[in-house]
């Protein structure tokens, strides 16, 4: 057993739009109020409660111990940019449709509150990537990502043509509608949609799934996570996109060089007990129904 936690801000940052927070986070507000915890809420939070005193996601990552994530897995890929650089755990909540990643629903939430406070969770270290875009010797762009990057045509329904080379070594040329590199926890994620396999998270690779390619033979590719991954546009265009997490996406052009690795920094997300991996997958998927 752990030994209790000292945790005395809670920072709780949630999906705007969604209806059922007005119900959920006054409760909580009171809950870590009478127990003599700090709340900090982001400004989608306070928007949906009519309350002042919102704070922006980084604010409130920076400030927090624990955070608290209300929503579907893009909330919690939001919160993850921000929670991981700092090492603050993740307890999320699944207020979304599916949830991979946000494994825990609404009526679990002060079970597992209470366990995080107590010191007795089940936490996970999840993989990022660090994903770059560099021209000429410049770096462009810069991000960590939790699921994926995809490189990928804009709104011409397109072929793009790329070339793939691990550690500095070519391997193939892609003619395909986009390409993905993901980490094992983004393995259910686009990757899957794609025809790429499912990885365990605890299994240390990334994984490159071409999107509907022109090649039959053009399967996906699993390498280590200490491989140096290298993706380059070999055609001019004005509608290539580099889209990182499904929630950022900025334009590309022949010559530049998209670069991938394993970043320094991991995340920290509380799972449920006693709940395996592939009883969650059982769960989203629904293996074996009929």
């Amino acid at each position: 057993m752990q030994p209790p936690s000292t945790i005395q801000r809670i920072g709780i940052i949630s999906r705007p739009r969604r209806t059922n927070l007005a119900e959920v986070v006054p409760s909580l507000l009171r809950w870590l109020e009478q127990r003599g915890l700090t709340p900090i809420i982001d400004t989608e939070t306070a928007g949906a409660i009519k309350a002042s005193g919102g704070k922006t996601r980084d604010q409130v990552a920076e400030e927090s111990e624990l955070l608290v994530v209300l929503g579907g897995d893009g909330t919690l890929l939001a919160a993850a940019r921000e929670a991981a650089p700092r090492g603050v755990p993740l307890l999320p909540i699944n207020m979304g449709s599916l949830g991979f990643l946000t494994s825990f629903t609404v009526d679990e939430l002060y079970p597992a509150l209470e366990s995080a406070l107590g010191g007795e969770v089940e936490m996970e270290e999840r993989v990022l990537l660090m994903v770059e875009r560099r021209h000429d010797g410049r770096l462009l762009e810069q991000q960590l990502v939790l699921n994926e990057a995809v490189i990928h045509k804009g709104a011409l329904a397109r072929m793009i043509e790329t070339e793939l080379y691990i550690d500095k070594g070519f391997v193939c040329r892609y003619r395909a509608d986009g390409l993905i590199v993901a980490t094992p926890t983004g393995s259910t994620a686009y990757s899957m949609s794609a025809g790429g396999p499912i990885v365990h998270p605890s299994v240390e690779s990334i994984l490159i799934t071409p999107i509907c390619p022109h090649t039959l033979s053009d399967r996906p590719v699993v390498v280590s996570d200490t491989s140096c991954i290298e993706v380059r546009i070999m055609q001019n265009s004005d509608s290539v996109y580099l889209t990182l997490d499904g929630q950022t996406g900025v334009p590309i052009q022949a010559s530049d060089r998209i670069l991938v690795t394993r970043a320094r920094e991991r995340l920290k997300l509380i799972q449920p007990p006693n709940k395996t991996y592939f009883e969650i997958l059982r769960s989203k998927l629904k293996w074996g129904e009929a």
